[in-house]
């Protein structure tokens, strides 16, 4: 594994950062007073977003391996926690290659003690925004094949990039430099199916200094204009999660897809 770090390593603890909210939503220890007094005042609901999104990446990422997807690139990391995404597709494909970017300096701390590939693949850290994307995709080209298939994943974060910062203008401009054959990955918080809810986590966030911009089913399936949606399409996380074994699936506030380039 190698590690990227633009700037000096300074981990700011007087102000929140979504990172650490969804290591305490998820019961973590990597976060600060900050962020579980923002994850204290949310829903215990929000609590079940967290979970039900890892659990849709766990299962999008499995399926994508069993695919013969051998690369990815994850941008919004968060702190690991395992099993981590290379975990589940080096599990598959021994030899798959990750690269993981997230914008939080104590992500890349636990990165270097954590993200621990495969002997036969190779696991790869870069400190970066989104807001980047030209500056992640240079890096990413150091490890990954831009010639052959890859997935990108986009796992909750997208909804912290606003209309005015351009959201679905960033997620094009990343989808326009993968290959044909290779997958966009997004699980997005929605504005529409619990609106009282995304109002309430939406203000609770403000409070700790972190903009929110849920959006509508229709919103979050723009990601995915002149792609091709995979069954069963855009869905909640627990739908797209669930087995053909499971019961209905519980509810949730978060759409979830996995579609291919054409």
């Amino acid at each position: 594994m190698t590690t990227e770090s633009p700037s000096p390593l300074a981990i700011d603890t007087s102000k929140a950062h979504p990172a650490r909210v969804y290591d305490w939503l998820l019961g973590g220890k990597d976060n600060y007073p900050i962020d579980e007094a923002v994850g204290e005042r949310l829903p215990a609901e929000a609590r079940d977003a967290a979970r039900q999104n890892r659990a849709f990446m766990h299962r999008a990422a499995a399926w994508l391996a069993a695919q013969g997807i051998d690369q990815f690139l994850d941008i919004g990391t968060g702190i690991p926690t395992q099993p981590n995404l290379h975990q589940i597709v080096q599990g598959i494909v021994p030899s798959a290659k990750v690269v993981y970017t997230d914008n939080d300096p104590i992500v890349l701390r636990h990165a270097e003690a954590l993200l621990v590939s495969s002997a036969e693949g190779v696991t790869d850290y870069v400190q970066a925004d989104v807001r980047q994307p030209e500056s992640i995709v240079r890096h990413a080209r150091q490890v990954l094949d831009f010639t052959r298939p890859m997935a990108l994943s986009l796992i909750a974060l997208m909804h912290f990039i606003t209309d005015e910062q351009d959201a679905h203008g960033i997620v094009r401009r990343l989808v326009d430099t993968l290959p044909p054959g290779s997958y966009l990955v997004l699980s997005h918080a929605a504005s529409d199916l619990y609106p009282e809810l995304a109002a309430q986590v939406t203000a609770e966030y403000a409070k700790g200094g972190i903009q929110l911009a849920f959006r509508s089913r229709a919103e979050v399936e723009r990601f995915f204009d002149g792609l091709d949606l995979v069954p069963p399409g855009l869905v909640t996380a627990t739908e797209w999660s669930a087995s053909a074994a499971d019961a209905e699936p519980e509810g949730s506030g978060i759409y979830a897809g996995v579609a291919r380039i054409p």
